[in-house]
Order: C-alpha cells, then sequence, then structure tokens
C-alpha cells in the first residue's frame, strides 16, 4: 500500500490553498470594478464627489436612475435594442452557418482560392466613408438594415465556426449520404445538433455586439424613436451635462443637486450591462467549451 510522504501532502495543501488565494484576489480585482459602478449609482452626489464611495452606497438614493427613465425614452431604446440583437444575432449565425459548413468540406471545389479570397476582406476594408456613402445611395438610412447588412458575416467568427466543423468526424457525414440525406439534411440534423457548444459562443458575441453597437447607430439612425440603448444613454449624459451647467444654480439647481455626471454614468453603465450578465451565466458552459474547441483545433 502506497503512504504519501507528509511533507509532499502538506507542500501540496499548501500549494492548493495558495492557488485558491491567488484566485480570489483575482477574482476580487476583477469584480471590485463593476461593484464600484454599481454602489457609485446608489450613492448621493455629495458622497460620489468626496471620494466617499467604496464598498456600500452612500447616503442611499436612486434618482440617476429616476432621470434616466422619468419620460420613458430608454424603455423604447430598450425594445430597439432588443429588435436589433435578436434580429442582428439570427441573420450572423444563419450567414456564419451557410458559410462555414461548405468551407469545412475538403469535397468544396475552389475550396482553398474561397478560402484565400475571404482572408483578404480581413486584411483589407472598405473605411467609414465609402460604407456611409454605400448605405446612404441605398435608402438605408433611418432603418436597421443599415446596421444589419454591412455586418452579416464576422470572417473571424466563421473561421471559428469552420475549425469546429473540420474536427467532426467525416464517417458522420457519409454514413448519412448512404442513407440518402443530401446535404440541407445532413446540415440541419446532424452536424448543427453537433455544433451547440460553438454556436451558443458565437450567438453570445455577435449578441455582445449588437447590444453595445453605437457608432453605427450613430451614424445611420437619426430618428429619436429608432435610437438604441447605447446612443440614447450617452445622450442623456450629455443632456444632464448641460442642464447642472444651465440650472445648477437656479431654481432647479435644489433637484439637480443630487445628481452629478458620475452618478448618472454609473446608473447608464449598469442599465447597459444588466441584461448581458444575466443572459451570460446560462450560455457559460457552451461558451468556454465552444471557444476553447473551436480554437485548439485550428
Amino acid at each position: 500500500m502506497y503512504i504519501q510522504n507528509p511533507i509532499h501532502m502538506l507542500w501540496s495543501r499548501a500549494g492548493t490553498a495558495a492557488n485558491y488565494v491567488m484566485l480570489g484576489v483575482f477574482s476580487l480585482a476583477a469584480l471590485y470594478p463593476l461593484w464600484y459602478v454599481i454602489v457609485s449609482s446608489f450613492s448621493s452626489s455629495r458622497a460620489i464627489t468626496a471620494g466617499e464611495v467604496s464598498l456600500w452606497p452612500v447616503e442611499f438614493n436612486a434618482q440617476a436612475y429616476l432621470r434616466l427613465f422619468d419620460d420613458g425614452q430608454l424603455f423604447v431604446a430598450m425594445g430597439n435594442t432588443i429588435v436589433v440583437t435578436l434580429v442582428g444575432t439570427l441573420l450572423n449565425m444563419v450567414l456564419t452557418t451557410l458559410a462555414a459548413y461548405p468551407l469545412s468540406r475538403k469535397r468544396l471545389q475552389g475550396r482553398n482560392f474561397l478560402l484565400m479570397f475571404i482572408i483578404f476582406t480581413m486584411l483589407f476594408t472598405t473605411g467609414i466613408i465609402p460604407n456611409f456613402i454605400l448605405v446612404k445611395s441605398l435608402g438605408l438610412m433611418n432603418s436597421y438594415w443599415a446596421l444589419w447588412l454591412p455586418a452579416l458575416l464576422s470572417t473571424y467568427n466563421m473561421f471559428v465556426m469552420k475549425t469546429f466543423m473540420e474536427g467532426l468526424p467525416d464517417e458522420i457525414e457519409e454514413s448519412a449520404a448512404i442513407d440518402g440525406a443530401g446535404d440541407w439534411r445532413i446540415l440541419l440534423q446532424i452536424i448543427l445538433p453537433l455544433c451547440k457548444p460553438i454556436m451558443a459562443a458565437l450567438s453570445l458575441f455577435y449578441a455582445v455586439g449588437w447590444w453595445n453597437s453605437y457608432f453605427n447607430v450613430l451614424l445611420y439612425i437619426t430618428q429619436s424613436n429608432l435610437q438604441t440603448l447605447t446612443l440614447k444613454l450617452y445622450q442623456m449624459i450629455l443632456q444632464v451635462n448641460q442642464s447642472l451647467l444651465n440650472n445648477g444654480t437656479g431654481s432647479e439647481g435644489v433637484d439637480q443637486i443630487m445628481l452629478t455626471p458620475e452618478g448618472i454614468k454609473a446608473a447608464a453603465i449598469v442599465i447597459a450591462v444588466t441584461p448581458i450578465l444575466i443572459l451570460y451565466p446560462f450560455l457559460q458552459k457552451h461558451f468556454v467549451k465552444g471557444v476553447l474547441i473551436g480554437s485548439v483545433k485550428g
């Protein structure tokens, strides 16, 4: 019977404890900035300005949230963002899948030429001005298609999915073909169910990108009722800054003194990231597995 050396056991336990301590320190270092933003959003302007906020809200108030939600525009912007995110992510996943599957099959004629052609688009981009002129000439201004069409496919994500599909055994496809299945049936009923991890990971990538989209919305969407959450929050922060400058010493100064740009910014950040924080735990398992498999097998 093997008896482990007590000294080795002691060192092993000490190493394990040190790992837990280091992971705990790194976790706290990563989480504290987000926690600080949350407690700042519920603290008074005086406490934020005086630098008294650290771990808990000081002089608790929710004026920043009330200011952002009081006119209802934020709910409209959030609804627009949900539409942009859901439709954009769906279009991205459809195009990514339809591009990755044939390129992952070695029997595709001209496969290497197509891959080089696609890689070329990763090295050279058209730029902002040509894109803006193209979108405007197509009559897509103030339409969500101005956001979706130029970003239908991420080349990087397509290569990640292609790499994942290349790792699937060829015998699966060959068996299905012998049984009479066509390409569409093989893709929809055999390949895609095996690609759930990478699809979950890429869906999260795309969804986060659409949820945080700002610059293209600023360029192509000028109607207020079509603007998304990030742009609306940015405009509200600017309005609060201007309002404080104009009315900080006037009759509305008593109400405005409860607000600071830092408090409004903190509340805006919390509103913007909360849906993603709620969604992430449900996809975390597939996210880690999909990214690791898709990258390592490349």
